[in-house]
């Protein structure tokens, strides 16, 4: 055990080497200053070590290990195995979010959390900020229009824009003291110039970009079999999320038409209650931080979970560079290393230039009656309780390696587990509940098909605005999501279903109550499914 512990502590050196930001993020110091390397060689360097650490960790199987140890191995194995499927997709020569999303989270996480004096976070990011035009330089270097495709190079584009905005005119805001700010403002232009750059150079790139952005079948499945350890590929996971939408279509025709018997089918009561909404950013700010607090107070009322020490939400606007990519609520959780249990809770402001009917469908797509829903997603019993319990896991290699078919899985679970509480009281916030789970399963049906090539961009986009109840404008951002981000639209609904699986499991072997369940399979904390039902049941 203690040779595989061994590797595994080399592994986890190795990689907060390569990945400096990830560092910053999970709370460990010693790498602020860097942004990490971005060249073409070193994407190359890491796909040989890759290789070599998965063969170091196989030699080490063995049946006489102690259980955690196999399950710490088993979860790297499966990390490197993730990473050996997408060796031959380079994404580093398609996605201009592989270099984009170190500079904005570089920066950003720094002052998220405030782990170390203002001095040394500015000392942290000056130097970081003097490294983005590096950065910038290596993604020009490395995208490549033949295999790049213009979907993600103009995403790119306006993340690009986004970032430069955020440096200029935000960055500078996150210190109190002038000299800092100066300090901040004088860097952080440089960062801005290369930034403007690169989105220049994107749009020219985007024009001759010929690549494609779907990952095809058989890759799709490898990394449901190998990263996610599930038993099924593309094709099941289809065939699931149109079964889970017809059945949950259903319930909603016979809801809606208590709710509202006139109202004309489940979509029209929908968007009759979507009308219902903050009248401003500010406003569903403050709807959001209530709804925490009544899902919060539920829990402690009911006994549902054991609340961590110390653990605080905080409602905030979502960061400006997030907006034009993001149009839904979002999460940041305390740094899994550190002793803080104060996560982000993160409202979809609208980005910059938006227009008033663009102001509205996003407003409307955070309800008055919709937002008890996302307050469980994203935070009680969610993300935030989930995470900030997690971080009491004594095996590190956990904090580092984590699915979203598990964390997002949870917060879906979450949801249901809430309603069948009853904590959705009112029939309309019951209806939008479903609602919630039902774009969940559409997801699955989107995602699989975009990628599989059996649906169209704008195919998929028709599909999300009329079989879940989304604007348009909000359907493009989510496929454009998918486009991007292939198999982590399916770990919703796919994880929830089978932490359901497992509640029905513990309670036929009377293992104990629904508390004691959730704090169980909660302190994973975020490994596969396979895996966490391995450490909650045993072999």
């Amino acid at each position: 055990m203690a040779n595989i512990d061994g590797v595994i502590e080399e592994w986890m050196a190795s990689e907060l080497e390569r990945r400096p930001v990830a560092a910053t993020g999970l709370g460990i110091g010693g790498y602020d200053g860097q942004l990490g390397d971005f060249s073409a060689r070193d994407f190359e360097r890491q796909e040989v070590e890759d290789r070599r650490w998965a063969a170091r960790l196989d030699s080490l199987i063995d049946p006489g290990v102690a259980p955690d140890a196999q399950i710490d191995t088993t979860l790297l194995l499966s990390e490197l195995a993730g990473s050996a499927v997408m060796q031959d997709w380079q994404s580093w020569r398609r996605d201009p979010s592989v270099y984009l999303d170190a500079c904005t989270h570089g920066l950003h996480l720094l002052f998220l959390h405030r782990l170390r004096p203002e001095a040394e976070l500015v000392a942290a990011a000056v130097s970081r900020l003097g490294q983005v035009p590096g950065v910038v330089a290596a993604a020009r270097a490395n995208l490549d229009p033949s295999i790049a495709s213009r979907l993600l190079v103009e995403r790119g584009c306006r993340a690009a824009r986004a970032a430069a905005a955020y440096f200029r005119d935000h960055l500078p805001g996150s210190v109190a003291d002038q000299g800092l700010q100066a300090d901040l403002a004088s860097s952080a232009e440089g960062a801005a110039e290369a930034l403007d750059a690169l989105a220049s150079h994107l749009d020219s790139l985007s024009r001759i970009a010929r690549g494609d952005w779907r990952l095809g079948e058989s890759r799709y499945n490898a990394l449901l079999h190998h990263r996610e350890l599930l038993g099924y590929g593309a094709s099941e996971l289809h065939a699931r999320g149109l079964v889970a939408w017809d059945a949950l279509d259903a319930e909603m025709a016979d809801l809606a038409a208590r709710v509202d018997p006139g109202g004309g089918g489940w979509r029209a009561v929908i968007a009759a209650l979507s009308a219902v909404h903050p009248g401003s950013p500010e406003q569903m700010r403050t709807a959001y931080e209530s709804a925490c607090e009544d899902a919060r107070s539920f829990l402690v009322q009911r006994g549902l979970v054991t609340l961590p020490d110390g653990e605080r939400c905080l409602v905030i606007p979502s960061p400006v560079f997030q907006r034009p990519l993001l149009a839904v609520a979002s999460y940041s959780q305390p740094p899994a290393f550190s002793s803080s249990r104060t996560g982000m809770f993160y409202v979809p402001y609208p980005p910059e230039g938006t227009t008033p009917e663009q102001l509205e469908q996003r407003l409307s797509d955070n309800g008055t009656h919709a937002i008890p829903t996302i307050a469980v997603h994203e935070a009680y019993p969610g993300h935030h309780w989930q995470l900030t319990w997690a971080n009491a896991t004594t095996r590190p290699v956990r904090k580092m390696i984590s699915t979203p078919y598990f964390v997002e899985g949870w917060a879906l679970y979450a949801e249901k587990m809430m309603r069948d509480q009853g904590f959705f009281a009112d029939p309309r916030q019951e209806l939008c509940h479903l609602d919630a789970r039902i774009f969940r399963a559409a997801r699955v049906v989107v995602d699989t098909a975009l990628h599989t090539g059996e649906m169209t961009v704008v195919e998929a986009v028709t599909f999300m605005s009329t079989k879940a109840s989304l604007t348009e404008a909000v359907a493009r951002a989510e496929v454009e999501r998918y486009c991007a981000w292939p198999t982590q639209a399916p770990s919703y609904l796919t994880g929830s279903l089978e932490i359901e699986r497992m509640q029905d499991r513990w309670r036929k072997e009377g293992r104990g109550d629904l508390r004691q369940f959730h704090d169980a399979v909660a302190a994973a904390p975020g490994m596969p499914l396979a895996l966490t039902e391995r450490a909650v049941f045993g072999p």
